[in-house]
Formats: structure tokens, C-alpha cells, sequence
């Protein structure tokens, strides 16, 4: 089905509110399971989004702990939302993680990483289609972050839906992702 971004972003907010803490936890944890089977693992620097709990993302944590369990850098943001920028710091068990008034769950403050040595982004999103675009909250903050890393930069998005058919309101601007894990199936693109 050829659908808007608008449409998406509308439909997929409603379907995920509807999901329990245990369901999002089960769904997270085999999305989690998933990247496992992915090319990744050689990689250093890996950015993963703190999960908003109140807008049903996929939980992370589970993905932060096969991260951990690597001995991998990870790599958290914090959101400027005058300037939409992200700045990106390393996590460490000394970072002090608080919400920000939108309910993101940020680093406080820490070691900067620049987004040029990311090697790995875990994007979050509302929707995305058969060919890799993705549908996030509409505000760029990941088009800036993505458009600032290297090219071989390797975009994962997690999402609890499938692929629409296509979104027709694509910009090309917008950065397509290379990778789309959900529950039942790992997206190559």
C-alpha cells in the first residue's frame, strides 16, 4: 500500500499504543536476537537510541547488553531541539542518563563522540517501506545525525511493524536505511 509519511506516522502511533510493557519487552528482546545475524560485529562504535517509554518504542536495553557483552563503544545523544542536532556521547558507566522534557532519555554529560566516527546507527522509527525509507516523528533529527556520519556508516532501524509497500513522500534528502530489524523478519536493503 503507497502511503504518506503523515498517514504512517498517524497509523503506526495508534497501533503501538496499544502494545503492553510485556509485549514491548518480548518484541524488543527477539528484535534484539535478530541483530545478532546482522554484519556488524567487526564494527567499533555503535550509536543506540534510549528508548521513549511513553511513545512504545523498541526497548534497547537488550540490544545495549549484546553491546556490552562485546566489549563495543556505545554511543548515546543528547537533543538540541532549537537547532535539531544531536550531540553524541560515549556511554560509560559513569554517564548519568536523565529525561529530557519530551520524555528522551539523555546523557547528561560525558566524553564527545563526533558523528564521523560512528560505525553503527540503531535508528528508531514509526514506519518504514520496501525500498528503506523511513518514517520517524517528522522533526530531521536523525536526517541531520545520518547526513553528519561516514558513508559506510551502517543504518539499522527497529521497528515492531513490517514494511509498507512505499511511502510516497520521499525527499532526497532523506537517508534510506540498510537494515530493518522487527520480530518476524531482518530487511536488507
Amino acid at each position: 500500500m503507497m502511503t504518506t509519511k503523515k498517514e504512517l506516522r498517524l497509523q503506526k502511533k495508534i497501533l503501538r499504543k496499544q502494545f503492553t510493557e510485556d509485549q514491548i519487552d518480548e518484541m524488543s528482546l527477539v528484535i534484539a536476537n535478530k541483530v545478532l545475524s546482522l554484519p556488524i560485529w567487526e564494527k567499533t562504535y555503535f550509536h543506540v537510541f534510549l528508548p521513549i517509554i511513553e511513545h512504545k518504542e523498541v526497548n534497547t536495553e537488550f540490544i545495549l547488553h549484546l553491546l556490552a557483552g562485546k566489549d563495543k563503544e556505545i554511543v548515546v545523544s543528547k537533543s538540541d531541539f532549537e537547532t535539531h542536532k544531536m550531540t553524541h556521547f560515549l556511554l560509560t558507566d559513569n554517564t548519568r542518563i536523565k529525561k529530557n522534557e519530551y520524555n528522551i532519555p539523555e546523557p547528561v554529560d560525558g566524553l564527545e563522540v563526533p558523528s564521523s566516527k560512528i560505525d553503527v546507527v540503531f535508528v528508531p522509527l514509526l514506519a518504514f517501506d520496501t525500498s528503506g525509507n523511513r518514517v520517524g516523528y517528522g522533526k530531521g533529527f536523525y536526517d541531520k545525525f545520518l547526513s553528519e556520519c561516514k558513508p559506510e556508516t551502517i543504518k539499522i532501524g527497529l521497528s515492531f511493524f513490517e514494511a509498507d509497500i512505499e511511502i510516497t513522500d520521499v525527499f532526497e534528502g532523506d537517508i534510506k536505511l540498510d537494515y530493518c530489524v522487527t520480530p518476524e523478519i531482518v530487511y536488507k536493503f
